[in-house]
């Protein structure tokens, strides 16, 4: 096994648990925005639960998936840098993937910080504002696995 395909493969399995959890943890916070609607106690004791598992999605499996991600994505780099030089960096079909890796992490970053005004009760977002959203990292996925997989160009 050489060090490309490891890095490619723990990428890879690093990118399926972050898309995983980004796409669980809107579909939570849709169920969430949903119990305002419930009376009492049902709506607390669900909400109560549904937090926890918005909690601990974030921080057992969408971070460390993300880190995990972004370190075998570099290490990727690294090595291609280092086989054909900095000029694929430039490429529209890496630009791209660029572009989305950088998306995804600001998506990232907005869910994390809407967990924080969910469980403070603060949060402006409705259910279906999630539900529309959810869909989201999906939707930069496809742009970035068939930039790269095609390696597409201008001309």
């Amino acid at each position: 096994m050489n060090p490309y395909d490891l890095a490619r493969g723990l990428h890879i399995l690093a990118v399926i648990a972050w898309m995983a959890g980004l796409l669980f943890l809107p579909r939570l916070y849709a169920y969430d925005a949903e119990q305002n609607a419930k009376p009492e106690p049902l709506r607390s004791e669900m909400q109560a639960l549904l937090r926890l598992w918005q909690s601990r999605l974030l921080r057992i499996i969408v971070n460390p998936a993300m880190i995990l991600a972004w370190g075998f994505g570099l290490w990727l780099i690294h090595i291609d840098v280092s086989a054909r030089g900095a000029a694929f960096l430039a490429e529209p079909w890496m630009v791209a993937k660029l572009v989305g890796v950088f998306l995804l992490s600001g998506w990232h970053g907005f869910l994390a910080a809407q967990r924080k005004k969910i469980a403070a009760g603060t949060s402006k977002y409705s259910g279906k504002f999630w539900r529309m959203t959810n869909e989201v990292p999906f939707v930069l996925a496809i742009v970035m696995v068939l930039s790269v997989t095609t390696e597409w160009t201008f001309g």
